[in-house]
């Protein structure tokens, strides 16, 4: 069975180390990013398949942030898995948030993380006009 690929932004240094390794042991590849830019240039190249991102919303660089890059990974995918993690910004996710993602506030066990990003991925999966 192939890697599920989950695009990882979070400007937090310890925190992305932490989810990294977390996304990791539970059998996901990570492409972990500190700014919303280069996530957005790695989910517009053509060599990686992303399966879902994983992103907090407000980001030090501030632009683009988080739910900029959930934008952009919509239009490249529209079923795009989203899960949105974020110390303050959760109030936001209504109006900001794409349609049919997770808010995680920060601060959060790591299973719940884990569970949010593969439940998106299992209802995809489910919906996907390829399944059985």
């Amino acid at each position: 069975m192939e890697l599920v690929t989950i695009l990882l932004v979070e400007d937090e240094g310890l925190l992305l180390v932490e989810f990294e390794k977390a996304l990791t042991e539970s059998g996901f590849q990570v492409l972990a990013f500190s700014n919303g830019a280069e996530a957005i240039a790695s989910l517009r190249c053509e060599e990686i398949t992303v399966g879902g991102v994983i992103t907090d919303v407000r980001l030090l660089d501030r632009a683009p942030d988080g739910w900029e890059v959930a934008r952009i990974a919509r239009e490249i995918d529209p079923e795009m898995p989203v899960v949105y993690i974020s110390g303050d910004g959760a109030a936001d996710w209504p109006s900001k948030g794409v349609p049919n993602s997770i808010m995680l506030p920060k601060p959060f066990a790591m299973p719940q993380m884990i569970t949010a990003i593969s439940q998106l991925l299992n209802e995809r999966s489910v919906n996907s006009p390829t399944s059985t």
